[in-house]
């Protein structure tokens, strides 16, 4: 029978403190790790920001790690406006626009079209299905350096190079095997009953596709969208390459903003610029970061 001044109260188990203490401090280890690779990421954008509100005198002092003595939004207008891009004055406002026309319909479409192969790969077996999607497998891992000179014949010959909707092009065709590799693998986990029914209630091909499965797809659209995004904006070497002066998007149009020759180096208007050109991209991962988490989990890397 137990004692009675024991109820009532928690028994010590020998060694349960001793553990409770090095459960502890692997945890404020593992906080301490986390903490430095924070600081370590956060630092050139801290770098960037605080230098791109101070004027150039400032910087020239050599303190880049200090807030700003008197803060100044001047090298944020001239990098929009007014800088030197090449051998124009204009500023990153033109390419910033050719980016959201360039970014824009090249989501849509290769998303589209991925969804589309997604759909055929997954709900029809026709002989050489597996073949075709290891080709368009194969086509994620192909380096851009390999497709330059086939897409510029291929651009001349459609009429489209130097344009905005021949980098379009570009960029939708190399993105349709990303796109298909995840609809594909996450339709692969579909449930069939729910296709089934909606065939016996008259439902045809697209009707499928529409009603059914874009519908509750929206994790993978999600895990889409934002891939691609970030990949067609921070695109260079595409823009450097098919791009004219009036279509080039804002990276190529930064590199030459920081390689143009004023005889001054304007460091405050590279960092601003450098800031315009990422924020795009920032505010979709702060905006929509835990949902591409959630569509990866929801089946973007089954298989």
């Amino acid at each position: 029978m137990a004692n009675a001044h024991t109820i009532g109260r928690s028994v010590d188990v020998p060694g349960s403190s001793s553990k409770r203490f090095s459960l502890g401090i692997g945890r404020i280890a593992i906080y301490a790790v986390l903490a430095a690779l924070a600081v370590a990421f956060l630092l050139p954008v801290y770098v960037m920001v605080v230098n791109s509100f101070k004027p150039l005198d400032e910087i020239r002092t050599g303190n880049l790690m200090s807030l700003p003595l008197g803060w100044t939004i001047e090298p944020w207008l001239s990098a929009w406006s007014t800088a030197q891009i090449g051998v124009q004055p204009t500023g990153l406002r033109p390419f910033f626009i050719n980016s959201f026309l360039l970014v824009i319909p090249a989501v849509v479409l290769s998303t589209l079209i991925g969804a589309l192969n997604g759909y055929i790969l997954t709900q029809f077996k026709f002989r050489g299905a597996n073949l075709m999607f290891a080709a368009m497998l194969f086509s994620v891992f192909i380096p851009f350096q390999i497709v330059l000179i086939p897409m510029a014949k291929t651009l001349g010959f459609l009429g489209l190079a130097g344009t905005v909707k021949g980098l379009i092009f570009v960029n939708t065709v190399y993105g349709i095997g990303f796109t298909t590799l995840f609809f594909r693998n996450y339709y692969a986990a579909f449930p069939n009953e729910l296709i089934r029914s909606a065939r016996m209630d008259g439902a045809g091909f697209f009707g499928v596709l529409m009603r059914i499965l874009l519908p509750n797809s929206a994790p993978i659209i999600v895990v889409t969208v934002i891939w691609q995004f970030t990949n067609v904006w921070n695109d260079f070497l595409f823009g450097a390459s098919f791009a004219g002066f009036d279509s080039m998007p804002i990276t190529v149009a930064l590199n030459n903003l920081v390689n143009s020759s004023t005889g001054v180096k304007e460091y405050n208007v590279h960092f601003a610029g450098a800031l315009m050109a990422a924020l795009p991209t920032l505010i979709v991962y702060i905006v929509s970061g835990r949902y591409f988490v959630r569509g990866l989990m929801a089946g973007a890397v089954k298989g």
